[in-house]
């Protein structure tokens, strides 16, 4: 029996709609979600994301503004930008676009996004609190293909789930997110002797290399989840990390690329941006709250 493919556009539309109308009281308090997005220099390979971005934001009823700077600016004024949007209480949520011209490294400016306003889930505090198991705003590629496995009637206490891909901002944050929620968790990468000896043994498989046909079908238990993270063009086409035409003959549950993880993924920054707002309305009522009354 072939595989399932999992709606990632239906999972998308359903967190869409729950934001809209968290989103929708949050402006009625007075705390429109507002997110800024930034990119420099030519904006040709980011246009699409952010069009993407623009387009979901105002399905979840989160303002959405673009920010383009030559290519010239300096690390020290871009630097300087983020510190003004992070003290200004009408932006709640600020996404640095790739790629940045080769004098501006993304890290630096990760680390200088306010954690609280760091929708995106890549500032080190944000990827140091899944280690507790303290999920705020995490990263969001990385929490959109976790979402996806626990819409599947799957008991994650307890599972045997094999992440191949270790990269910071999507593998090893999944394999955090995973052990919090009790599953037993593989995680393999470019050293591993022998992936397809710990994909086989697992019941649910994560694949986020940028290798298209990575994973075959014979690297499956029958029955298991493939969570395909992977996005790589091919003939024109976009493809994932597995060869979808095997995997799916063997495997219980697919994600298809595109469709599967990419919109899941955008919705929840956009459940990050809904939920930043409402930690930053709590922190400015808690700084500014009457104590004398």
């Amino acid at each position: 029996m072939r595989a399932a493919i999992i709606d990632g556009k239906g999972i998308a539309a359903q967190m869409r709609s729950e934001n809209a109308t968290e989103a929708r009281e949050l402006a009625e308090q007075g705390w429109q979600p507002r997110l800024v997005s930034i990119s420099v220099g030519d904006t040709a390979a980011a246009e699409l994301y952010v069009r993407n971005q623009q387009k979901t934001a105002e399905s979840s009823g989160v303002e959405f503004e673009a920010r383009n700077y030559p290519e010239t600016i300096s690390m020290e004024q871009l630097v300087g930008v983020l510190h003004g949007l992070n003290a200004d209480p009408r932006v709640n949520g600020i996404i640095i676009q790739r790629p940045l011209p080769a004098h501006i490294p993304v890290k630096t400016l990760q680390k200088a996004v306010h954690p609280l306003k760091d929708v995106e889930g890549m500032h080190p505090s944000s990827i140091g609190n899944i280690v507790y198991n303290d999920l705020a705003l995490g990263p969001c590629t990385a929490v959109a293909a976790v979402e996806i496995l626990k819409t599947l009637p799957l008991k994650l206490e307890g599972l045997d789930v094999t992440v191949i891909g270790h990269s910071e901002i999507v593998g090893k944050p999944i394999a955090f997110l995973l052990m919090g929620l009790g599953a037993t968790v593989t995680v393999c990468h470019h050293m591993t002797r022998s992936v397809a000896m710990h994909s086989r043994a697992a019941d649910a498989v994560f694949v986020a290399v940028g290798k298209p046909g990575l994973v075959t079908g014979d690297m499956l238990k029958p029955g298991a989840a493939l969570i395909d993270i992977g996005i790589n063009r091919v003939d024109g086409k976009t493809v994932g990390d597995a060869d979808f035409d095997s995997c799916a003959e063997v495997a219980g549950w697919i994600t298809p690329v595109p469709g599967g993880v990419g919109p899941v993924t955008v919705a929840t920054l956009m459940k990050n941006a809904v939920l930043a707002t409402r930690l930053q309305m709590a922190h400015y009522r808690a700084a500014f709250a009457n104590t004398e009354a």
